[in-house]
């Protein structure tokens, strides 16, 4: 094996998943950035089988997803491996996101990753968002037509911008032809950002661990320790999957998508997939069109300033009482903004939406710097 420590390329190999020291302590919840990389290689691989039956065209592609459904031999495990594995990558990337705000993992030295993340998540819902125009059923037409006219929004230029990205006067076989081609090239950009994330965490400082402390007093070499600790996740992760995938594979998509698209009929709820809810509720929870949208991607933007506005002294909030309180609180206000976001325009889902986003946007901007301030003067009056 002398071969890993000589050549030049399998070098970087074994610095990143053989010899790698690991902090001996970290729990199952570091193996999600595994699955993100298994998710990852499957979309990819379901994608580029799906895109080699798959027609862009409107006349033709609700018809060549039936055909994938109907003639392609297996065509029908490729397709719902597919859109399966995008609300498990979905699932898993909140999981993630949430451990890291829970253990800190934005502070410095690690402030590089944590913002890499952050567009990979901005790239994700856009992939995701592209994805779901493709089979072009009801919401699949108008899903786009909404999401599309959002940048209207925009003065002076924002409805030239819409046309521009219609290529044409409504959502048309321009419009389907762009989107798969950004669909199909956007991942393989995904995985170079996933890439970037691994090399800005292994030059920072590596894997922080559940302490919060520095893990260097007890490292374990990556494989074979971690690698199997990473291959018990996987094959859960491919029972779960499976259940969906052979059992109920649907039971994440809406039934409108199985009628063909008519842009004569609005369906009566236009509902994005469930992992946008929480965002299409910020959206319609503020009357103003341009200050909604607004809301929308400052929504996703704000992760950007936990590393500023968390002035703690101590990594993570695991040994902060205060801080745990409001960070579950976060957490199902996150929840109830996807219940919300589903939910018809009407009272009293209004006032329960502007309530819930004015509660999201106060965890990043006033609730977190406050209580880590307070949490600080008790540690200080303790001490």
């Amino acid at each position: 094996m002398r071969i890993f420590k000589s050549h030049p390329l399998l070098k970087l190999v074994n610095s990143y998943v053989i010899d790698s020291p690991q902090p001996s302590n970290i729990s199952y919840l570091w193996n999600f950035g595994s699955l993100l990389a298994f998710c990852l290689v499957i979309q990819i691989v379901t994608g580029v089988t799906l895109a080699m039956h798959y027609n862009p065209s409107v006349l033709e592609a609700f018809n060549s997803v039936e055909h994938i459904m109907r003639d392609v031999n297996n065509g029908w495990l490729i397709r719902y491996l597919h859109s399966n594995t995008a609300s498990a990558f979905f699932f898993i990337v909140y999981l993630h996101i949430g451990r890291g705000l829970y253990y800190g993992s934005y502070k410095a030295p690690r402030t590089l990753v944590w913002t890499i993340g952050t567009v990979i998540f901005i790239l994700m819902m856009a992939t995701a968002f592209l994805g779901y125009v493709l089979p072009y059923g009801q919401m699949s037409l108008w899903g786009a037509t909404v999401i599309t006219n959002l940048m209207s929004a925009i003065p002076w230029v924002g409805q030239d911008i819409v046309e521009f990205i219609w290529g044409g006067f409504s959502v048309n076989n321009a419009t389907l032809n762009r989107f798969f081609a950004l669909h199909f090239v956007l991942p393989f950009v995904l995985a170079a950002l996933a890439l970037m994330h691994l090399i800005a965490l292994h030059d920072s400082a590596g894997s922080g661990n559940p302490l919060g402390v520095s893990g260097n007093s007890d490292r374990l070499p990556f494989a074979p320790y971690f690698i199997f600790k990473d291959l018990i996740t996987i094959f859960i992760f491919i029972l779960a999957l499976s259940i969906f995938v052979f059992f109920m594979p649907n039971v994440l998509g809406d039934s409108e998508n199985y009628v063909m698209a008519n842009p004569m009929q609005t369906p009566p709820a236009i509902v994005p997939e469930w992992y946008l809810l929480p965002f299409y509720a910020i959206l319609r929870s503020i009357p103003n069109k341009l200050l909604g949208v607004i809301a929308m991607f400052s929504a996703i933007l704000i992760l950007l300033t936990m590393p500023f506005t968390d002035l703690s002294k101590t990594r993570g909030i695991q040994f902060r009482p205060l801080s745990k309180v409001a960070f579950f609180i976060f957490i199902g206000n996150f929840l109830i903004l996807m219940q919300l976001g589903a939910k018809h325009v009407e009272s009293p889902f209004i006032e329960f939406g502007q309530i819930s986003t004015a509660l999201y946007f106060a965890h990043f901007l006033l609730i977190v710097p406050l209580v880590s301030l307070i949490e600080n003067s008790l540690i200080e009056l303790a001490g």
